[in-house]
């Protein structure tokens, strides 16, 4: 391990001396001939891009010789998508105007290529998009992505359920290395603040081949924002008002970037009171308040790429357990979470002939603090005589002491991998990845005993491109041993024994996608993968108090093992969209907990156990953008999930069906008031009467939102303005995945929500 640091920080200081390439051209509209301005010019196997000026030209320094991807994209025109050799003369491009809204490059598959040329499907979201519709937290906005939804406790905490799997079956990517901060315990959430984030990708179905364990539901790819163009300075200030939680949001961002140098930071702070249900009750203790800051060093020349990232977040959660106090403090009551989360991660890319060398490491801190109710009753024992505190001195007290569970996980990434010369249409990409993690406690509570995790995977994946075939597919080995410590004496109720396992797996994946012309694309894909059994799993022994309820690990568990294949279909012109995607997902071994019916410390005690489960469902939608009302968009999606284990029982946790639609305007821009948009969207969340044995039948309901919102140019600044609303006629309701449904407490009520953003 000492080796691979020192042949990354080798990378990271030594100087490459090689010819500085140059490479230019100009882009214009193929119907009018006029330039394109502001068109996204961007090679994504460099991570390197600019936009072309007012006279539609652009300019690259600093490339490395090799035929490379260009990918151009401009709002109102189709995305163009050609293969460059490098060094090459100055070129003239020209792209078609279209109603269609421009693709993106997806980050999250092996091959960074456009939506339309991907084999797997994968569904992409900017961050400022989620946030306009009302997102409070970034588990809230990637909810709004069709097959994505959230299991929540308040509104502080919410964990990624895609296609009904959840906890570690769905696996977090964040600055490029997977996040790690305990996310296997049901009452802990993502842990990452949106600002910062530029995008979300989302696969769905098994990410084996790519991710190795805990992709087998799927992977949420974040990708941070990116750097400023060559050559330039920016700086935003952004602040955010929700009116629910009389909550608020600030943020500042300011960046630069040289011909190979670049820099950004960016700081920010949240803070929420006790949400307010539909009936005007608050939901006591759903407070919340989050400090986060993010920065990023780059450097590029014609060889060798690198990116340094860091991300501190602490967050101050509220754990709810009754309606009690009614008031409007942020300030966490007892019993709650203070989580500490640090990410260091460096990417580094060596560019050689024809192939590339790709190394990432990643360094994690997870501290984990819960303080609660029993610790403060004990020293107001010790104070006896005293006057009574109220509740804001007892927080502070409180702090001031031990917590009762302190728990420290630590991280260490890698991922090398070989992008090999290509040779005639095959692309192939071999790499190996690993971690290493230990926890440790320092609580006066154990949930999860000391313990340490040792990952190790190898695998190979292809590309075959025919003029309408592609082809890809990949094998994969992989390898994790956990070894924990006794803790406590055995015989004794809380006592938990050590755990000394190894699991192993071999997963592939094989998939096609057919394309005629440009209107109809199908794909087929077919993957296995694996999990195995996480710490919370096969140890855990004690309350939960964020879940309610007292859990029982078993060090018996096998690896959870899958077989998903999946049918995706789509089909779009100038005037529409449609879009049908389904799957079946076959677990073997499935781990799910089960109620004992006995209690420990007045919680229900619930077992993990196993056995066989089948997943099905899919997703299906339009988008009606009829030309030459390119302003005007009607929007529909359909999502549904079914989860049954072998004896035909139903798997808890899974979401209800829900139907969405949206209706949309954008405005023609003008001198003072640009990128002008109206929404008004309904979404219909269908009764969930298919439950497991310990759930109850959630009703329907419906929430109706609207925003508005558009940018006011002021001089060489501007303004973003942006106002919505959630659950407008104030529907008090409770969703199926909220943890606070068994206490009959309903889910947030009307909220507003107003922001600013001031880009300099």
């Amino acid at each position: 391990m000492k080796s691979k640091i020192l042949f990354v920080l080798l990378l990271a200081v030594t100087p490459f001396i090689y010819a500085q390439n140059q490479f230019s051209g100009t882009v214009t509209d193929a119907e009018s001939g006029e330039p394109v301005i502001s068109a996204t010019v961007y090679f994504p196997q460099l991570e390197k891009g600019t936009l072309t000026d007012f006279n539609g030209n652009f300019s690259f320094s600093n490339i490395p010789e090799g035929t490379y991807k260009l990918v151009i994209s401009s709002v109102g025109y189709s995305s163009f998508s050609r293969e460059i050799k490098l060094p090459s003369e100055e070129i003239s491009i020209t792209i078609q105007p279209s109603a269609i809204e421009m693709e993106e490059v997806i980050v999250s598959t092996p091959f960074h290529q456009l939506q339309s040329e991907n084999v797997m499907k994968v569904d992409r979201e900017s961050v400022s998009t989620l946030n306009r519709k009302g997102a409070i937290t970034l588990a809230d906005g990637i909810s709004q992505m069709p097959g994505v939804e959230s299991i929540t406790t308040g509104i502080g905490i919410g964990k990624p359920v895609i296609r009904g799997l959840s906890s570690n079956r769905v696996l977090v990517y964040t600055q490029g290395v997977r996040l790690e901060n305990q996310q296997y315990g049901d009452e802990h959430g993502l842990g990452i603040s949106s600002k910062g984030i530029g995008s979300v990708e989302v696969i769905k179905g098994p990410a084996s081949l790519l991710y190795g364990s805990d992709a087998i539901g799927g992977v949420l790819y974040l990708n941070p924002e990116r750097y400023a163009q060559a050559n330039t300075t920016t700086a935003e200030v952004d602040g955010s008002y929700f009116s629910n939680t009389l909550g608020y949001q600030a943020s500042a961002m300011a960046q630069t970037s040289g011909d190979k140098l670049k820099f950004i930071a960016r700081g920010s702070y949240a803070a929420h009171s006790d949400y307010e249900t539909g009936d005007g009750t608050r939901v006591t203790n759903t407070r919340f308040n989050e400090t986060d800051f993010k920065g990023g060093f780059g450097y590029q020349d014609a060889r060798y790429k690198a990116d340094l990232r860091y991300n501190f977040n602490r967050s101050n959660i509220g754990i709810p357990e009754e309606i009690g106090i009614q008031n409007t403090e942020k300030e966490p009551l007892l019993p709650y979470q203070e989580i500490d989360n640090h990410i260091v991660s460096l990417d580094n890319r060596l560019y050689l002939p024809n192939s590339s060398l790709d190394l990432k490491i990643g360094y994690q801190f997870n501290n984990r603090k819960e303080f609660e109710e029993e610790h403060a009753h004990e020293e107001e024992e010790e104070h006896e005589g005293e006057e009574e505190h109220d509740e804001h001195e007892e927080h502070e007290e409180h702090e001031e002491g031990h917590p009762a569970l302190e728990m420290h996980l630590e991280s260490l990434n890698y991922n090398l991998k070989y992008n090999l010369p290509k040779t005639g249409n095959f692309e192939t990409i071999l790499g190996v990845q690993g971690m290493h993690q230990t926890n440790s406690n320092f609580g006066e509570e154990i949930l999860i005993p000391d313990a340490e995790m040792v990952d190790f995977g190898v695998f190979g994946t292809a590309h075959f491109h025919l003029e309408s075939w592609d082809f890809q597919g990949g094998l994969r080995y992989d390898n994790r041993t956990i070894n924990s410590e006794n803790y406590g004496h055995e015989g004794e109720e809380s006592f938990i024994t050590a755990v000394d396992r190894s699991f192993n797996s071999i997963n592939g994946a094989i998939g096609a996608k057919y394309q005629y012309q440009s209107k109809f694309i199908v794909r087929l894909n077919l993957a296995s993968g694996f999990r195995a059994p996480n710490l919370a799993e096969l140890t855990s022994n004690g309350s939960h108090h964020g879940a309610n309820r007292y859990e029982i690990g078993n060090a018996n568990l096998n690896n959870e093992q899958n077989f998903q294949v999946d049918l995706s279909l789509e089909w779009r012109n100038e005037h529409f969209e449609a879009f049908a995607n389904a799957f079946h997902n076959s677990v073997n071994d499935y781990i799910f907990i089960n109620p004992s019916g006995e209690f420990i410390e007045d919680d229900l005690v619930y077992n993990y156990t196993q056995g066989d489960a089948t997943l099905y469902g899919g997703e299906l939608g339009f988008h009606i953008h009829p030309h030459p009302l390119d302003w005007l968009h009607l929007e529909s999606s359909f999502e549904t999930v079914t989860g049954k284990l072998e004896n035909d029982e139903y798997l808890p946790l899974i979401p209800a069906n829900s139907l969405t639609n949206t209706f949309r305007v954008e405005f023609d821009s003008d001198q003072q008031l640009s990128n002008k948009y109206a929404f008004i969207r309904l979404k219909n969340v269908f009764d969930q009467n298919n439950v497991s044995t310990f759930e109850t039948r959630t009703g329907g309901y419906g929430l109706l939102g609207a925003g508005l919102g558009g940018e006011l140019e002021l001089g060489a600044s501007s303004v973003e303005i942006n106002i919505s609303g959630n659950n407008l006629f104030n529907k008090d309701y409770i969703s199926h995945l909220s943890r606070l449904k068994p206490d009959g407490i309903s889910n947030i009520g009307r909220n507003i929500l107003v922001s600013l953003l001031w880009n300099i």
